[in-house]
């Protein structure tokens, strides 16, 4: 399990703290462990039983970063996104954990935390390559399906619904622009000693120079922005032909913002083009079909770049300093460079 700077751990009495603030009186652990994945947050498996919840039940703890940490511009109050999306998507039927406690007042160890129900299953990505090819498309599509109606939730503005955001715009083109700009500054307080393929200023005006493709976004539809195979859970049904799988859960929805609802085959088909099932089950989903032509080809070329970015100088906000991770940072400004050339 990679470490990182970030994640904020709790003690055994800290833990019996938030259970009690959670539970009420009555609710005990049996038993818990640290989750490993994920690279921003501190998780746990918790077993509880008592207090509000009455009998046994599995439940996930997620414990974030200390708010006086210096961490990338979009990185705030990132705990508060995702329990909004979680009860933002769940009222459209797209599998999500259950909020069963979020504690934002920050008097018992200083940071946001937040109980959530276990999503039972496997995450997709361990799946990959052990599975017959169609079987996994079916289930890709799948994915597709449920993500085009999590895009139908609109927003009141674009951007990262964060408090204070200067990114919060009427319009996705201001949105987008301000979420660039806040990257580069970003970038050029942490790439110093990254292997960027260009000055970070360089490369945000060189997106800029794209942003009028951005005003064919008309609708600030919510999208996860995270939803690579690791961040889909499933589990074997038999009913669910001819996948043979269902979708439990999407997770990890931290990083969600409203604005373009093409930007997450950036994710979804990660280091990728998007493969067929992706687009057929997104519009027998109920979205609109998606033509990587045109304009949408040029705002995923904007995407791509964006996120790229962010996972190149994320890790100097992590304390990753690592062989393995020069090596990554490396490969990452290869394809970064590989973009910038398409645009």
């Amino acid at each position: 399990m990679r470490d990182s700077l970030t994640k904020r751990r709790v003690s055994e009495d800290e833990l019996a703290r938030l259970v009690l603030r959670a539970f009420g009186p009555g609710a005990g652990v049996s038993a818990w462990r640290e989750l490993s994945g994920g690279t921003y947050n501190a998780a746990y498996a918790v077993t509880l039983g008592g207090g509000r919840l009455g009998g046994r039940r599995e439940v996930v703890l997620k414990v974030a970063p200390p708010p006086d940490l210096k961490l990338l511009s979009h990185e705030v109050d990132l705990m508060r996104t995702e329990v909004d999306f979680y009860r933002r998507a769940a009222t459209v039927g797209v599998p999500v954990p259950e909020v069963l406690f979020a504690g934002f007042e920050r008097d018992l160890i200083g940071t946001d935390f937040v109980f959530l129900s276990l999503v039972p299953g496997t995450d997709l990505h361990s799946l990959a390559g052990g599975r017959p090819p169609a079987e996994f498309a079916a289930v890709r599509g799948q994915v597709a399906g449920l993500t085009a109606r999590l895009h139908s939730i609109t927003g009141s503005g674009y951007g990262y619904p964060l408090r204070g955001s200067r990114t919060w715009q009427p319009t996705w083109r201001g949105a987008f622009g301000a979420m660039v700009d806040d990257l580069v500054a970003d970038a050029e307080r942490l790439a110093p000693a990254k292997p960027l393929p260009a000055a970070p200023a360089w490369i945000g005006a060189l997106m800029r120079r794209h942003a009028d493709v951005l005003d064919d976004v008309t609708r600030p539809a919510l999208v996860h922005f995270d939803l690579w195979d690791g961040n889909v859970f499933v589990a074997p049904d038999d009913t669910a032909a001819p996948a043979g799988w269902r979708v439990t859960g999407f997770i990890d929805g931290e990083r969600a913002f409203y604005g373009d609802p093409a930007a997450e085959l950036v994710s979804l088909a990660l280091f990728r083009e998007p493969e067929p099932e992706l687009l057929s089950g997104y519009s027998a989903g109920g979205g609109a079909p998606i033509a990587l032509t045109g304009s949408v080809a040029r705002r995923l070329d904007l995407y791509r770049t964006y996120l790229y970015l962010i996972m190149a100088i994320e890790g100097a906000t992590r304390g990753w300093h690592d062989e393995e991770r020069v090596r990554f940072e490396t490969w990452l400004a290869a394809r970064i460079d590989a973009q910038l050339a398409l645009l």
